[in-house]
């Protein structure tokens, strides 16, 4: 198990089946209500996978998330990316970063509300050619519409992927700490489900466990 961040959690295990890579423990699972300050958080999850729920990797993870942060007593919203009426950003810039944005779709109409209002994001994906999906990516780029009223939140990466080298997330990875720096985010986890090729596969493993306490620790 490799687990780091400063207050937040990464998590690579070889559970989920292929090849095992390197694993080494260098940090805890935060404590109880480290993340929240022991207050009620609103929380907007994002999905992002095209597969059905119940076959769904990334999906399993978020559930388990969010049954945790449930139990802890946080408001959850979720808002499945690759179902609802979506719109890439044109770059038009007629929204000039501060909205509404042209498109009146289900992440203006939907989602900015709830990521408006919220106290943390949650971003969900499965990993494809090692980045992000096409879904949850449309969903980043209209970030663009409101980008200085979605500073200064707390957020989570849930990821998971078939491979299991130990460079499989790094890409992934990178871009997701990018954001941090620039939207200013403080990071509570990230859940990185390495050779997690099947749902059988990521729900043998450790992960769902990891990613419910996270929620129920938050």
């Amino acid at each position: 198990m490799k687990i780091s961040g400063m207050g937040a959690l990464t998590l690579f295990l070889s559970g989920c089946g292929l090849a095992a890579a390197t694993v080494e423990k260098k940090a805890v699972v935060p404590e109880k209500g480290s993340i929240s300050g022991g207050k009620q958080m609103k929380i907007v999850v994002v999905t992002s996978s095209p597969h059905p729920k119940n076959e769904s990797t990334s999906i399993y993870l978020a559930e388990r998330f969010m049954d945790g942060a449930k139990s802890a007593g946080h408001d959850v919203f979720v808002f499945d990316a690759a179902n609802e009426e979506t719109h890439p950003c044109r770059g038009c810039d007629k929204c000039g970063m501060d909205g509404p944005c042209v498109f009146k779709d289900a992440i203006e109409t939907k989602l900015m509300p709830k990521m408006l209002e919220a106290d943390m994001l949650v971003l969900t994906t499965p990993l494809y050619y090692y980045g992000m999906s096409a879904q949850l990516k449309t969903v980043v780029d209209r970030f663009y519409s409101r980008t200085g009223k979605l500073t200064g939140k707390k957020s989570m990466l849930i990821a998971t992927a078939y491979n299991s080298a130990d460079w499989t997330f790094e890409a992934l990875a990178a871009h997701y700490n990018t954001l941090l720096r620039y939207m200013n985010w403080t990071d509570a986890g990230q859940v990185l489900g390495v050779g997690c090729g099947s749902r059988s596969l990521v729900e043998s493993s450790e992960f769902g466990a990891m990613a419910q306490k996270i929620g129920a620790n938050l």
